[in-house]
């Protein structure tokens, strides 16, 4: 029995698409009903996989949460780093990160009120404090802040301090977008991001 369940296993490791539709049915019901309310039964449900095959592929549900945020995080920044030009200016760099940030999540609400959910939570904790202390690798927000204060084009202000002026307006706007309370388009989006500027701007 035991030995099946390995083989079984091994078979299903060998279909990325069951990983992926994994993470697609997970992403869905984390986003609409929140962590307590996606049980790894019910993420297998929506999947389309037997119960046991979800654990051939992440080993608990702790680290299907994590692997999901670093999947959706590493789509961002390849969303972000198309058409980013390291020879512009800060100001620059900075409206393209800003305003590529909210046409991604523009694009993929379910991507954006995962990590809203990820980052208010114990989960996110770790992450979080690794991103706004400058911790994490590849993390272009922060090596622009750094920059940016050197060439005292940025004010002088820690870097969490920094990452809240530029994300906090932009979450509780997406916020309001994805209710329908605002809606965002290219010349609003470009305000927004011009604003940011202005709050941080030497």
């Amino acid at each position: 029995m035991i030995i099946h369940s390995i083989l079984g296993c091994i078979k299903d490791v060998a279909k990325p698409d069951k990983r992926k539709e994994i993470l697609r049915a997970a992403v869905e019901l984390i986003a609409e009903q929140g962590f307590h309310g996606a049980p790894m039964a019910m993420i297998a449900e929506k999947a389309g996989v037997a119960a046991g095959t979800i654990y051939c592929h992440f080993r608990s549900r702790d680290v299907l949460i994590n692997e999901l945020y670093l999947e959706i995080e590493e789509r961002i920044t390849a969303f972000l780093q198309d058409g980013y030009v390291v020879e512009n200016t800060i100001r620059e760099r900075f409206l393209h990160l800003v305003t590529g940030l909210l046409r991604y999540f523009i694009a993929h609400p379910l991507d954006f009120r995962y990590m809203e959910q990820f980052h208010n939570s114990p989960y996110g904790a770790a992450f979080r404090r690794d991103k706004c202390l400058g911790k994490s690798d590849n993390n272009i927000y922060m090596e622009l802040f750094e920059q940016g204060v050197s060439q005292r084009v940025i004010q002088d202000l820690p870097l969490i301090v920094l990452a809240a002026l530029t994300f906090g307006p932009l979450i509780s706007i997406m916020r309001d977008h994805t209710l329908g309370f605002v809606t965002l388009d290219d010349r609003l989006i470009e305000k927004i991001a011009a604003s940011c500027w202005e709050a941080l701007r030497q």
